[in-house]
Formats: structure tokens, sequence, C-alpha cells
């Protein structure tokens, strides 16, 4: 019985067919040039120069001494993310509604397991993080990727959202974006979020870039929603990567279902980094000096890149990321960007991960490395540049 069974089965629950991060491979080649003796700079992806606040490595290792670091949920980091909410959005959130995770990944993967179910319909811009529709595929869920470009500065709108027929069960925001970097005004960001409320559509808010904007700081979704569900992390603003150390802030009827899914499926977050977190929230003064860098790299970036030829560009509000087209050049970015890295040294991302369409058109630079890396990588660039055109 179970062996005539057994096909069956498996067929209900075939593994999700997902794509390859293409920017995992180029990092890959790069790295391999650089055991060559080759000088490389990675900016293909977005992974700050800068390492963690001081205070943050100080507090390291005193716990280090101090500490058996077990299973813990630090409540005082929880109690601080609060008070960070209530400063920075003027919005009031309780600790215990902050469920830290390894990471701003399983703080993804834990808002959609513990929202949808199987075939779910969830929209997302195109293009778009690639993780976001990779993991919706790997949890049989149904990504409805939604065109955005220039005309809309490559972000989701309301109305984009109001014609969507039927209505999806959710849709996951980003503001910054990756790979654009471009930011929802406050207004358009209220708008979608009327939308999602009439039509019952559950949002997922990605702010993992928050902190790290040149125009105008960007909303929290929290502001107008507070049943949203937000994903953030230490890795970005303040620049604690390797630490892996996100969370998931949800609504208290949520709490109960998504700390099952947590508990079970990644325990709790690294102790270490909950220490040194607690710390690197008062750092301001410092992780503001990473903005800046990230700010100088933006300027110097927006000032190169049409004199190479690329003028066709989102407009980078936050993050540190410049989205450009190479529709002049290619429609193969894949390519493309192996044979820049080959020929010069500088690695970026190909267009193809985060738009599957649309993406053979255009690359990513990544300006998370230090100013001194960007002026040797625009200098690199020149010359193949005038050569590929």
């Amino acid at each position: 019985m179970v062996s005539a069974l057994a096909p069956r089965l498996r067929e209900r629950v075939a593994p999700a067919d997902i794509d390859p991060f293409q920017a995992i491979g180029v990092s890959r080649l790069a790295h391999g040039l650089e055991a060559e003796g080759r000088s490389v700079i990675h900016m293909e992806f977005g992974q700050p120069s800068t390492g963690a606040p001081k205070a943050a490595i100080t507090r390291a290792h005193e716990v280090l001494d101090t500490d058996g670091l077990g299973y813990w949920e630090s409540p005082a980091l929880k109690a601080r993310l609060a008070r960070h909410y209530l400063d920075t959005y003027g919005v009031s959130v309780e600790p215990d509604q902050f469920i830290l995770t390894c990471g701003a990944s399983p703080a993804l993967l834990l808002a959609l397991a513990s929202s949808f179910s199987p075939g779910d319909r969830v929209a997302l811009a195109r293009p778009g993080y690639v993780a976001y529709r990779n993991t919706l595929k790997a949890l049989h869920l149904t990504p409805i990727e939604i065109p955005c470009g220039s005309a809309t500065r490559f972000q989701l709108t309301a109305a984009a959202l109001a014609a969507l027929d039927p209505a999806p069960d959710g849709v996951i925001i980003a503001s910054p974006a990756n790979p654009t970097g471009t930011i929802i005004a406050a207004g358009e960001l209220e708008a979608i979020v009327k939308v999602c409320r009439a039509r019952g559509v559950r949002i997922i808010s990605d702010e993992i870039y928050h902190g790290l904007s040149y125009i105008e700081p960007a909303r929290s979704v929290l502001e107008f929603e507070p049943d949203a569900l937000v994903v953030n992390s230490f890795s970005k603003y303040f620049s604690m990567v390797g630490w892996r150390l996100g969370w998931l802030l949800a609504p208290r009827d949520h709490l109960r279902r998504a700390r099952a899914y947590v508990g079970n499926l990644f325990l709790t977050a690294p102790s270490l980094s909950q220490h040194a977190a607690l710390a690197a929230l008062d750092c301001q003064e410092e992780l503001q000096g990473h903005v800046a860098v990230y700010a100088r790299n933006r300027a110097l970036l927006l000032d190169a890149l049409p004199r190479l030829g690329l003028t066709a560009i989102a407009p980078p509000d936050g993050a540190f990321y410049i989205w450009a087209s190479i529709a002049h050049l290619t429609d193969d970015s894949l390519a493309f960007c192996k044979a820049l890295l080959r020929d010069t040294g500088v690695a970026t991302a190909p267009g193809v991960d985060f738009d599957p369409v649309e993406g053979r058109h255009f690359i990513r630079f990544s300006f998370a490395v230090s100013t001194a890396q960007v002026e040797e990588a625009i200098e690199r660039m020149a010359g193949w540049f005038a050569k590929a055109g």
C-alpha cells in the first residue's frame, strides 16, 4: 500500500524549482580571480565595508568572557527596539511584538510561512529582491510580479495593486528597495495601505534599508497600518552582516502562530549578537558617519556613470545601490557582468536576479564599499565602457 501511494505523494509535494542567485556565481568567480592574485572590487553584494560599531564589538568581548551564551531572547533588546520605533516613526509597539531572528531572511520566511497557505497569491514589484520571488516559490506560494518601470520609479503603486483581479492574498513592499534604492513616498504608501485594507491584502514590509536615505527618510508602513508585518535587520544600517541578527515585528493577533513557527524552525537568534546589537542601537553618531560615506560614494557614481554611457538609472533615494540600464550594450546582463569582472576586476550584480523579464538589460552596482574603492572602480571601468560602447 505504501509503495503504491508513494509516487502520488511525491507528485503532490514535489520540491519547488527556484532560480539560482546569479550574483553568488559572479562572486564565486570574483573570489577565484582573487585566489589567482587579481585585485577585485566587490560591488556585487549589498555588504557594508564598515564593521560593527565599536561599542558593539567591545560589548561582545565582555560577553564572551562572562556569559555562557545559551538559547535566549533579550528582553532589553526588544524594549530598546520598541523605543527605536517610537523615536524614529512615532509608532508605539510593545516589546513582545518583536521576534528576533538569524537575520532578515529567516524573518521573511517566518512572515510568509505563518501568514499564507500553499497556493496563496502574493504580489511584489518587478524588479525586486531575488529572494522574495524564490522564497514564495519554495513555500508553494504564487508570486504575482507587477512590472514597475521608470514611470513609477520602479516601485509598486496603489493603482497597480487595485488593478489586480482577483486581489492577491498578500503583498511584499520594500522601501528603500533592492535593487533600485527607490523610496515610496508617504502619500503613496498610505494609498497602498488603503487599497490593501479594502481588499483584504496582508502586507509584508521589508524595511531592512531604513536609516540609509539620501533624499528624505523612509516611512514605516506601521505609521499607516498597525496590522502589517515588518521585516528588518542589523545587517545594513548597523553594519552587522556577519552577526546574523534581524527581527519580525508582528501584530499581537499573529504572535502565537509566528512564535510557534520560529521556535520550531529556528529556535533563537545568536545570543552574542543580541548583546552587541543592544550596544549598536546607541551608536548613532558612528552609524551616521557610515551613511555619509555611502552618500559620497553615491555622488561619485551618479557623476561618473553618465560619462560611461549609463544614463538610464533608477533614482537611488536610499539603500546603497544603483540600478542601471545596459540595454544599449547587451541583452545578456549575466555574461556582461562576468566580462566586466574578468576584464576590470569590478564585480557587479546581473539584473536577471531581480527581474527575470527585463533584467537582462540591467546591472546593479553596490556602493557599500569604501570611497577609495568606488574611485578605483570608476577608473577601471572608464576605458572598458568606452570600448563596449
